[in-house]
């Protein structure tokens, strides 16, 4: 049992992402698995850490809709931003158009998918580095999602630089939303249901929600 306080080991992970290092925490969902988006040294780790398959790309974790419009194509489709603020921070990754400066390495492709979690210790890990975070689930790829330390140990070993204590309240991974057509499609689906999404996605077509009623 660790005995330093949870914002200790915030410091102690943020630093370790600072220094182009990798580490677990929990999220709103599952234990996830954090390196800097910038260090592609820490990015590569990640891939070799799951066993994850090159030509899938990680998912990133924002703390707020400025980091959102930093990381995709401008101007941000009023649909995206609409899903954004009727669904973050919570389950629903977005898959989004990629802004062109942003390292190749963190897409396999034009797209780059996005979420922001519901999840108070992600949020501080993000803001303690000053950028999004990669935010793929910390489990060998094919594996169950782990969803305590123990479990994170189990799968990943010592090849985690550092695993935050914490709970994942969701136990399920989040759905994922492709928006870069004009018809949104789900491509997994997660803690969020389909027929939610739908409902809401129909309903802001109608007029019955937009962004202002939000």
């Amino acid at each position: 049992m660790t005995t330093t306080t949870i914002k200790d080991q915030i410091d102690i992970g943020g630093r370790i992402l600072r220094d182009g290092g990798v580490i677990a925490f929990p999220t709103d969902t599952v234990y996830g698995l954090g390196a800097d988006i910038l260090s592609s040294r820490a990015v590569e780790r990640i891939y070799q850490i799951k066993k994850r398959p090159d030509h899938l790309a990680l998912p990133l974790f924002i703390a707020d809709l400025d980091q959102l419009k930093k990381i995709t194509v401008e101007p941000v489709r009023e649909i995206v931003l609409f899903l954004a603020q009727y669904f973050w921070p919570g389950g629903l990754t977005l898959v989004l158009p990629k802004a062109n400066n942003l390292p190749d390495y963190l897409s396999r492709g034009d797209s780059i998918a996005v979420r922001m979690p519901d999840s108070s210790t992600c949020i501080s890990l993000i803001h303690h580095l000053g950028r999004p975070i990669t935010g793929t689930s910390a489990n060998i790829s094919g594996y169950p999602p782990a969803l305590t330390p123990s479990e994170v140990s189990m799968q990943l070993g010592d090849r985690v630089d550092f695993v935050i204590e914490g709970e994942c309240p969701g136990g399920t991974e989040s759905t994922i939303l492709d928006v870069t057509e004009e018809t949104p499609s789900i491509l997994r689906q997660g803690i969020i249901p389909a027929a939610q999404i739908e409902r809401v996605i129909k309903e802001h077509e109608e007029g019955r929600i937009t962004c202002a009623s939000l």
